[in-house]
């Protein structure tokens, strides 16, 4: 007999996990878009390439939007301040870069959700145009920063009551209540 050993998901108390296990979903959105571009070669548009559609569109007009915000609003400021003062110039640079690369994930997913329309509502696209392998290799490229160096230098930086206030934000701006202790 096997014991699976199941970990609990991070919550808003531990905001950076959350933040690493949304690029997990990320990473799986990706995958499902690859496939997508893949399903559309071989047979059009269909009900699983809807359905498909409807679901990346969903994940990336609201998780997806959320992560961006959390970083940008919340956690990207307060680490430049961190980082000001330990006149940390490289990593304000990784800052500048990541606040770059959103913008450019943005205008991407912009092209990427016009053409994830159509095929919701059974409009005929054709595969050959649909910009995944760049908004995938956009989002791989980021993550892979983000999680390497972003989150190490947030894990050894932010004091308790810096997460605590990165936590109470994630979750205001996705209508949770969190409970107090």
């Amino acid at each position: 007999m096997s014991i699976e050993i199941i970990h609990a998901a991070p919550d808003f108390s531990d905001p950076l996990g959350l933040l690493a296990a949304c690029h997990g979903r990320i990473e799986a959105q990706c995958a499902t878009l690859l496939r997508l571009a893949e399903h559309l070669r071989q047979h059009g548009v269909d009900d699983q390439a809807r359905q498909a559609a409807v679901k990346i569109l969903k994940y990336f007009n609201s998780a997806g939007k959320h992560h961006h915000e959390d970083e940008e609003r919340d956690l990207f400021p307060v680490l430049a301040q961190i980082a000001t003062a330990e006149d940390c110039t490289s990593f304000l640079k990784l800052i500048s870069e990541l606040r770059n690369e959103h913008l450019k994930m943005e205008l991407a997913w912009q092209a990427l959700a016009d053409m994830l329309n159509k095929i919701s509502t059974n409009q005929h696209v054709n595969s050959d145009e649909l910009p995944v392998v760049h908004f995938v290799e956009l989002y791989r490229s980021h993550i892979a920063k983000e999680d390497q160096d972003l989150f190490s230098y947030a894990r050894q930086k932010l004091s308790a009551a810096q997460l605590a206030t990165l936590g109470r934000n994630m979750a205001e701006r996705r209508n949770v209540q969190i409970k107090r202790m």
